[in-house]
C-alpha cells in the first residue's frame, strides 16, 4: 500500500487545513481520528465527483501513523481513483503536513477508502 516517496503526490490537494488545539488529546496530540475524518472528508469529495452523486464509505483499509500532526501543523490530503468497480471505487488518501513557518513536507499517513454510489433511498447504484 505505501508508495515510497519524499514529497506530495502531482496536483493539488482534495482539502487543507490547520490542526487546531481543539483538535488534540489530553497529552496535546493531534488525534488520529481528527486525522481519519479529513482523510474520509477527502476521499468522499472524490467519490461523489467520480461517481457524479452521493456516495457512502463502507471500508477503509489499514493507516499507519508515520509522523505526529502538531497544532498549528497546515496537513494536505491528496487523494487518487485507484479502482472502480460497478457501483464502488477505491480511493487512496494521503496526508501531508507542513510547519506553518517551513516549507519541508512530511508524509503523516495514508489509506485506501471504498466507497459506494448510493441512490436517494440509500441503495447501490451503478457508477456511471
Amino acid at each position: 500500500m505505501t508508495i515510497e516517496r519524499s514529497f506530495p503526490p502531482a496536483g493539488s490537494p482534495v482539502i487543507r487545513t490547520i490542526a487546531m488545539p481543539a483538535d488534540t488529546n489530553p497529552a496535546g496530540d493531534i488525534f488520529g481520528g481528527w486525522l481519519m475524518a479529513h482523510m474520509d472528508l477527502a476521499a468522499g469529495n472524490v467519490a461523489m465527483r467520480r461517481a457524479k452523486g452521493r456516495t457512502a464509505t463502507v471500508a477503509v483499509d489499514a493507516m499507519s501513523f508515520l509522523s505526529p500532526v502538531l497544532v498549528g501543523d497546515e496537513v494536505s490530503f491528496y487523494g487518487e481513483i485507484i479502482a472502480v468497480g460497478r457501483t464502488s471505487l477505491k480511493i487512496r488518501i494521503e496526508a501531508w503536513r507542513r510547519k506553518r513557518e517551513d516549507e519541508e513536507t512530511i508524509k503523516v499517513t495514508e489509506a485506501i477508502f471504498t466507497f459506494v454510489a448510493i441512490d436517494q433511498e440509500r441503495r447501490p447504484r451503478p457508477v456511471d
